[in-house]
């Protein structure tokens, strides 16, 4: 595993709080309806990103996930403006402001969405991981769902054929406990998720996903063995979200003390705990970092505010284009 420096502290530390406050912006103009729709947000979950980045080769690997979907573009290099934008519907956003909150992508930047249909990405993903193993590319396929998603029949369809095919693919759960508002304890026999990977024989395992560096740890080998082309792994990240499954969720299965309680293991403050403990930065330092978090958010935020809505015309570019029709001009 790449060694966890004091550059990378700083850098999960800026990073989680950029996401952190970014989506916290989003939560905001969601209530003054600018952005429109559902809003699913990650705040709580950071880490399960921070370090998987820190395992990925991001000049060939690639990442899907379902649709609590905005930070994981930004961290694998995307704009934030543009990604702000999306979410508010604007022309400059990565899909033109037409996939808005549950449809982020970036071919070029190896993300592949952004998926509303539950389970959807996990055979999407395997399929990913099938054409970089036929064309030889040595990317990994980093395959998220949440525990609601675990219960679809496709996962094991996917599983049987990634073990099959030995698919350069690792297969995540981000289980934060409730789903939609229903525990994991109500939708099944046992808790355990990741011991379906145990019907497959998939090396398979639970990792805090509080804790960047033990993500980093189980990501690195899970990574390391799909790329030497030993297959698929399936890790369980025991993780938590501190806002509703989405932002109209009023979270009546939960109690406030529970939420509570998640945020004394918060990942940011885990990481920031430590940068303090080595003395990686100075208070002056800590705080530069903030404002520069709260200058960045600020610009993006300015950017989407200020971009156009997309021309309705766009709406006829993205569906169809019949040659022997030409009172349809196409733009793109």
């Amino acid at each position: 595993m790449k060694e966890i420096t004091k550059e990378v502290y700083l850098k999960w530390y800026e990073d989680m709080q950029f996401w952190r406050k970014f989506e916290d912006k989003l939560a905001a103009l969601y209530i003054q309806q600018k952005v429109r729709g559902f809003l699913h947000l990650y705040n709580g979950q950071e880490a399960v990103l921070a370090g998987a980045l820190h395992a990925m080769d991001l000049s060939k690997d690639k990442m899907i996930t379902a649709y609590r979907n905005h930070v994981q573009p930004i961290g694998m290099g995307v704009d934030p403006r543009r990604v702000m934008a999306e979410l508010l519907g604007k022309a400059t956003g990565t899909s033109k402001g037409l996939g808005g909150s549950m449809h982020i992508f970036s071919k070029e930047h190896g993300f592949y969405g952004g998926h509303g249909i539950v389970g959807a990405q996990i055979p999407v993903g395997a399929g990913i991981a099938f054409a970089d193993k036929y064309f030889g590319t040595g990317g990994v396929t980093l395959t998220y769902f949440g525990d609601g998603a675990a219960r679809q029949g496709s996962l094991h369809e996917a599983f049987n054929m990634a073990m099959l095919w030995k698919l350069p693919v690792v297969f995540i759960v981000e289980n934060n406990g409730y789903a939609m508002g229903t525990s994991v304890e109500r939708t099944a026999n046992h808790t355990d998720i990741w011991k379906l990977g145990l019907g497959y024989e998939m090396p398979c395992g639970p990792v805090d996903g509080m804790n960047p560096v033990k993500v980093a740890e189980a990501m690195s080998e899970a990574i390391e063995r799909a790329r030497r082309g030993d297959g698929p792994t399936f890790i369980e990240m025991k993780t938590y979200r501190y806002r509703g499954h989405s932002m109209s969720d009023a979270q009546h299965y939960r109690t406030k003390e529970e939420v509570e309680e998640y945020k004394k293991i918060d990942p940011i403050t885990q990481v920031l705990d430590i940068i303090k403990e080595n003395n990686y930065a100075t208070e002056a330092e800590i705080e530069a970092i903030d404002q520069r978090v709260k200058d960045l958010v600020e610009e993006c935020e300015k950017f989407a505010e200020e971009s156009p809505y997309p021309d309705l015309s766009v709406m006829y570019d993205v569906v169809y284009e019949q040659e022997n029709y030409p009172f349809l001009p196409h733009k793109l």
